[in-house]
């Protein structure tokens, strides 16, 4: 396993238990079907349907044609039944679908089509200083670390991103 891998699978593991701990893990489970839509529906309608919010138990889907809404409406008991198992629980109850159009908006911008310069974004001291106000209350020096690592590598990726739309 990649030395990259690990160290997201270690935040992954550190955030899910302190979500635990605070009684968010559910939620943060539903949230993961946004990781497995293209895995539960297939190529072809992931590329016509996205998910785009969360309500509940619901997850709200934009389908950007009605005759895939259509389609969708009838699939809808298999593709909850397919992101549950992926999920490993049954999280997810249902689909709204929502018809409009699948753009690609800046944050959709992935970090493969940004330069490889992105990671070593520098970091105001503004920036820096928010980032620790926001960790600060932490108690678990590991999660804080983590969450810092996560926090900077975020407001870097944001900043690439801004750059690459020119928004900045």
């Amino acid at each position: 396993m990649s030395s990259s891998r690990s160290r997201i699978d270690g935040v992954q593991r550190i955030l899910q238990q302190w979500l635990s701990a605070r009684g968010m893990d559910t939620k943060f489970g539903r949230y993961r079907a946004w990781q497995f839509w293209d895995e539960a529906v297939g190529a072809q309608i992931a590329a016509r349907a996205k998910p785009v919010r969360l309500r509940g138990s619901v997850l709200e889907i934009r389908v950007d044609h009605p005759v895939w809404m259509q389609q969708l409406q009838l699939l809808k008991p298999r593709i909850v039944s397919r992101l549950n198992e992926l999920l490993g629980e049954p999280l997810i109850e249902d689909l709204f679908l929502r018809h409009g159009r699948n753009n690609h908006t800046p944050d959709d911008v992935e970090p493969d089509t940004l330069p490889n310069s992105w990671q070593s974004e520098p970091l105001s001291e503004e920036e820096r200083l928010h980032i620790e106000e926001t960790v600060a209350s932490l108690p678990d020096s590991e999660l804080k670390h983590h969450i810092r690592h996560l926090m900077e590598m975020q407001r870097r990726l944001d900043k690439a991103r801004q750059t690459q739309t020119g928004n900045k």
